[in-house]
């Protein structure tokens, strides 16, 4: 009995044992997980969304990514009584008929677009960029017919596309500029923005400012320690 007493308990003092060591494993294990996933060289510390900008829908007009950008140069300090760009893609995902942009207007001050009343032909998509982009391009209203493509006609034809596949949108930007700032453009908020369209009708954005380009860490030291995380 005596005997039989010491094997139990040394068989006890194995388990217990064993179960220990899987314990101590995991939470080594867990530990090593999380270290990837936090502090200065995380896995997801340094990530950023696709596009800075907002998007909205009115009818068959989709406006995507519309932000404003930060100032670019002297003459766009997005500062009270200067000039700002907004800048944005609209693309018309109708399949039969032509939109145009009429107007753009906010209470941040003047909007102007040049060429005016840019039109959209069905699947067409314009971008409104910044000035260095719309140089020498050609007007945007000349380049898009008012019509649908004739039956047989290419999705490049005539500076058409599709709605997934749409024709070279930097082919001809437009420039979207407000004048007379009535105050501080400041990134971090969002200013009201409506766009109206002479068939979708009329659609109100809160726009915020561009975050601008994303900067490279100098990490590749502390990296490689933890390199295969």
């Amino acid at each position: 009995m005596t005997a039989l007493k010491a094997t139990t308990a040394s068989n006890a003092t194995k388990v217990s044992r064993r179960a220990l060591a899987v314990a101590a494993l995991a939470t080594g294990a867990a530990l090593a997980l999380s270290g990837c996933g936090a502090g200065q060289i995380s896995q997801t510390a340094h990530q950023v969304a696709a596009v800075n900008g907002n998007a909205a829908t009115i009818g068959n007009m989709a406006l995507r990514d519309v932000r404003i950008l930060l100032p670019q140069s002297e003459e766009y300090t997005n500062a009270k009584g200067g000039k700002a760009v907004i800048a944005f893609s609209v693309i018309n995902q109708g399949s039969a008929r032509a939109d145009e942009l009429v107007s753009v207007t906010s209470d941040l001050g003047q909007v102007k677009i040049t060429p005016e009343k840019p039109q959209l032909a069905p699947g067409q998509t314009v971008v409104a960029a910044g000035p260095a982009a719309t140089a020498g391009s050609a007007p945007t209203s000349s380049a898009a017919p008012t019509s649908a493509p004739e039956h047989g006609a290419t999705a490049n034809e005539e500076g058409a596309g599709t709605a997934d596949q749409p024709a070279d949108p930097d082919a001809h930007p437009i420039l979207v500029e407000v004048t007379g700032l009535t105050k501080d453009v400041v990134a971090g908020l969002t200013y009201g923005v409506t766009f109206n369209f002479k068939d979708a009708g009329t659609v109100a954005v809160q726009v915020p400012v561009d975050a601008g380009p994303d900067t490279p860490r100098h990490e590749s030291a502390t990296v490689a320690e933890h390199k295969g995380h």
